[in-house]
């Protein structure tokens, strides 16, 4: 089975991503990008959950894209984000 993926990010862990929305479902926060239409997660015991999350939000509101690292290639598991200073 294929998932969607941005352009050129296939198979990387680390892909430019921009959020359309987070929400919190189940007590755990779920994540949507404007670039699939998977939904991501953020899993409570990472040690960089807040700064995570608050760099998600922002980013959401703001509509920037973000650098974010998934726990595998093409996986759905959100280990980081940060802002992406390349633009």
């Amino acid at each position: 089975m294929t998932r969607p993926t941005a352009a050129g990010d296939e198979g990387q862990r680390v892909r430019r991503m921009t959020v359309a929305h987070v929400r919190v479902h189940n007590n755990h926060p779920e994540v949507v990008f404007v670039e699939s239409a998977r939904i991501y997660r953020v899993a409570r015991d990472n040690p960089a959950y807040n700064e995570t999350l608050d760099a998600l939000r922002a980013a959401a509101a703001n509509q920037r894209p973000l650098l974010v690292r998934f726990d595998t290639p093409n996986g759905d598991v959100i280990e980081s984000a940060r802002a992406d200073d390349s633009r």
